[in-house]
């Protein structure tokens, strides 16, 4: 787990806008992507499934279904104010082992099913996770990611990548393997196969102005970043616009597979100075 510094926010801040589009492609028969949006949780996030048709569909489904089940009982939207007198430190942590704790039920119950179906350890259907909870108390996300999903966000003309793939590929990239690379596919770890899943979880600021973008690998494995800087650089005020043309863009460059774009832009919160 990573806590990226927090400053105050210059001014408050409000979710302006969030959509987020899921397409089979020009290739598959069966769409396994799945996106969450909950606003009442502040909770957007990307599940790309594996394990063929309706074991990859099931893995992502079920595991955005329980996350937000874990969150809604563990945390939730049913729960008692936090304690206004709370630190930022406190907020934080609360949160992030919110979301520990919820994925890691998502993963038990989906390597409860692959065991009860006979697969052995490392087997059987999983699900990539990505995505983030919006904190206004403190104007930042906690972004949370298993697997090859990503995070971006856009910010004064930049895209920045905010997760780190969980690949073979990726590995040999950083560690600077000599020869062949792996398969760009081959994870390292998803949500299901084991019997423990160890995410990614950060705490990023939020500025006004700043769009995020949540994708599974059949947008970010096709278009090229600065294709994909610039779709944001001209998205505008219009999500639901945006997502479509980064969906016809993947096709564009012709995607073999599952294309899901969720994006959201913060704004001040109206009245703000």
């Amino acid at each position: 787990m990573q806590h990226t510094d927090i400053p105050p926010a210059a001014v408050p801040l409000h979710l302006a806008h969030v959509h987020g589009v899921s397409d089979t492609g020009p290739i598959r028969r069966h769409n396994e992507d799945r996106f969450l949006i909950d606003t009442a949780l502040g909770l957007a996030a990307v599940a790309d499934g594996m394990g063929g048709h309706q074991a990859g569909e099931q893995a992502s489904a079920g595991t955005l279904a329980a996350l937000r089940e874990a969150l809604v009982a563990g945390s939730g939207i049913d729960a008692p104010s936090p304690d206004p007198d709370a630190t930022e430190v406190d907020l934080r942590w609360r949160h992030t082992t919110d979301l520990q704790r919820a994925i890691a039920r998502a993963n038990a119950a989906l390597y409860r099913e692959n065991r009860a179906r006979g697969h052995a350890d490392g087997h059987g259907m999983g699900t990539t996770l990505t995505g983030w909870q919006w904190l206004p108390e403190l104007a930042a996300i906690v972004a949370f990611h298993v697997g090859d999903s990503r995070l971006y966000r856009y910010r004064d003309g930049v895209l920045h990548q905010l997760t780190r793939d969980h690949t073979a590929y990726q590995l040999a990239l950083e560690a600077g393997t000599p020869g062949a690379l792996p398969p760009q596919n081959l994870l390292l770890q998803a949500v299901g196969p084991a019997a423990t899943v160890v995410p990614d979880i950060a705490v990023h600021a939020v500025r006004a102005g700043d769009l995020l973008l949540l994708c599974s690998d059949g947008l970010h494995g096709w278009v090229p970043h600065a294709e994909l800087q610039q779709a944001l650089a001209d998205a505008g005020d219009e999500s639901d616009a945006a997502c479509a043309h980064l969906i016809a863009l993947a096709k564009q460059h012709s995607s073999r597979d599952n294309i899901t774009a969720v994006l959201a832009r913060f704004d001040a919160a109206a009245g703000s100075a």
